[in-house]
């Protein structure tokens, strides 16, 4: 068994003069892993390359990989991936993450964008204030979610948590979705990347299945995003994020009359 051609080719795109020392030391677990999951996998998607390595590197910090994330941090760079998209793909990940678990991927990016020439820090992509960020935040997780969603869910939260409601609109939105850098959509196939990736957040990904949805990621590009991920993550999780997308999108899809039945 070889590497074949087209994913050879394709490698060669994202490692442009890379030879890789598993090659030498496994060389049949390369052959079995490149041509599967950059020819195989890359044929059954039509998601553009530079969105196919963000989701991949906000499933990596999730995986907490930090060797493999500096490798494909490398070859995102190579195929368009910006410096600030970088950066927001990591600032998205806090979080959703948290802090410890960001920490070595700041630091990993800031080495990369460094060996590159790139100068630190990256113009800011803030767009709220101390002020107006939980009303931004408030208005930006409605339009994501639903109104009717949201103020169930706030109207609902017990007295002694409704801090953590408060944490949600005016921190995890509007200090991080409300950021320039990367559009909402983009966001959205991101986080539910980092949710598929953490494993045990079910209910957290079937909300975010609805949220894409939303804001116009429709079934179809969410299964581009899940097939991309499983080279990495694994088919348990793969398998668990397809069947929350089937009952998200089956029930989205039940006629009015049906609901409740």
């Amino acid at each position: 068994m070889a590497i074949n051609e087209q994913a050879q080719k394709n490698h060669d795109r994202l490692f442009p003069g890379h030879v890789s020392t598993a090659a030498v030391t496994d060389p049949e677990l390369v052959e079995i892993f490149d041509n599967w999951a950059f020819d195989e996998v890359l044929r059954k998607t039509k998601l553009e390359i530079q969105t196919r390595l963000m989701v991949q590197l906000a499933a990596i910090i999730a995986c907490q990989a930090v060797r493999e994330y500096r490798s494909m941090l490398g070859a995102a760079l190579n195929v368009g991936v910006t410096p600030v998209e970088v950066k927001e793909i990591v600032y998205q990940s806090v979080p959703y993450v948290g802090m410890a678990k960001a920490f070595d991927f700041i630091h990993t990016t800031n080495e990369v964008l460094a060996e590159r020439g790139i100068q630190l820090p990256l113009p800011g992509q803030s767009t709220t204030t101390p002020e107006n960020r939980a009303e931004k935040g408030l208005a930006l997780l409605k339009h994501i979610v639903g109104s009717e969603a949201i103020d169930r869910m706030r109207a609902s939260a017990p007295e002694d948590q409704q801090h953590i409601q408060g944490f949600l609109a005016a921190a995890c939105f509007g200090d991080y979705y409300t950021r320039g850098g990367i559009d909402v959509p983009t966001r959205e196939l991101l986080t539910l990347s980092m949710l598929i990736s953490l494993g045990g957040c079910d209910t957290q990904v079937k909300a975010h299945v609805a949220a894409n949805l939303n804001v116009g990621n429709d079934r179809a590009r969410l299964i581009d995003v899940i097939t991309q991920l499983l080279p990495f993550i694994g088919y348990p999780r793969t398998l668990n994020a397809l069947r929350a997308v089937d009952e998200v999108t089956a029930s989205a899809a039940k006629p009015k009359s049906q609901e409740g039945a």
